[in-house]
């Protein structure tokens, strides 16, 4: 055999092994979203999103649907469902419906944490609602409902309006006996997806949110960040209230224990923010240097005093979202953080946060009469 012949037979094999692969391709589904809703009768609903490429088919997915007593057993139903191999190896996203946020979502959890194939990157989404209802609706403009919510939440999280809550940052708080797992909240609206705000929970199971109004306030307590706008309302000397936009948000958190007296631990938290003016449309005039220190008072003061309030209300769930708990158990033995009951004690724990807020810049001030 010559050297001509070896190759022509070299690229006949590659070839057929090639036509091989594309038709095992073809063969395999690959889901990218998956969803849970706890039914009345104790059983789940469980839904996948399969992207099929198909021209002749204008959704671009198959979705399947089946209930069962388990995530593993409806797993193995809806694999009965389809002539494709099902694999999680591209799972995105895991809905769960507040139904089933609400009575604990550890079970399902752990199914995926232990399956080598699944991402610790996946995210988790809360749907106030049915999570198949909202992973089944086609959206016009978005042929692929999964990769939609994706995008939404890649979005919202990169202005840091809701947390960009994964499989691994959940566990790590689940398993963290100084703070509590966060998720985005989600609802279907007429012709879109619309982000909700900040699921709160206490161990694994959803007690309360956080509007999305209220999210970058939220955010600026639970970590430093760079990134994101707000609107703050201000009541002017002639009682007007204005509402100001900021954007490029700068926040840097600072947590301090002290003890009191008795011995008592009191938690302190210091924001520093600092932000452009994107709208002002009030009485003062940011160029006058006492105008501007008035107004970065009063916009501290406001952002404070909704600071304070989404901290009570954290108290009162019991949920300890901004891990708290972290600071008060490096601050003791190891015998006396177990001989705490934190759930009680942080309900009744004296936490309050104070903003310094700080005017990058502003733009043009068109004075108003």
């Amino acid at each position: 055999m010559n050297r001509h012949q070896i190759w022509v037979l070299i690229a006949v094999v590659l070839l057929s092994g090639c036509g091989s692969d594309e038709r095992i391709i073809d063969k395999i589904g690959f889901v990218q979203s998956t969803s849970q809703d706890l039914l009345p009768d104790g059983q789940l609903k469980i839904a996948i999103s399969v992207p099929i490429a198909n021209p002749d088919i204008k959704v671009g997915r198959e979705f399947l649907q089946t209930v069962a007593i388990s995530n593993k057993v409806g797993q193995m139903k809806l694999a009965r469902q389809t002539n494709l191999k099902l694999v999680s190896g591209q799972l995105r996203l895991i809905l769960f419906g507040r139904s089933q946020a609400e009575h604990g979502i550890w079970d399902s959890i752990g199914t995926y944490y232990r399956d080598p194939t699944v991402s610790e990157t996946v995210k988790i989404v809360i749907v106030d609602g049915d999570a198949g209802s909202l992973l089944s609706k086609n959206y016009d403009s978005f042929p692929r409902t999964g990769k939609y919510i994706d995008k939404v939440i890649t979005k919202e999280s990169g202005e840091h309006i809701i947390p960009k809550t994964t499989l691994y940052s959940f566990l790590r708080d689940y398993y963290n006996d100084g703070q509590d797992p966060i998720a985005p909240i989600i609802r279907s609206e007429t012709d879109s997806i619309a982000v909700q705000g900040i699921g709160l929970f206490r161990d694994d199971k959803y007690v309360g949110e956080i509007n999305s109004e209220e999210g970058i306030i939220f955010n600026c307590l639970y970590r430093s960040f760079k990134r994101g706008e707000f609107t703050v309302n201000l009541t002017e000397e002639s009682d007007k209230v204005v509402s100001v936009f900021f954007d490029s948000l700068q926040s840097k958190r600072k947590v301090k224990l002290v003890r009191t007296d008795s011995g008592k631990p009191e938690i302190r938290l210091h924001l520093k923010i600092k932000a452009s003016v994107v709208d002002y449309p009030g009485e003062l005039t940011l160029s006058n240097l006492r105008d501007l220190q008035e107004f970065e008072r009063k916009v501290s003061a406001e952002m404070t005093r909704r600071g304070n309030q989404i901290i009570k209300k954290l108290q009162t769930l019991k949920a300890d979202s901004l891990g708290i708990g972290n600071y008060v158990r490096n601050s003791m033995s190891y015998k006396e953080w177990k001989e705490m009951n934190w759930r009680e004690d942080y309900a009744n724990l004296n936490i309050t946060c104070n903003f310094t807020f700080k005017v990058k810049d502003y733009g043009f001030q068109h004075r108003h009469h």
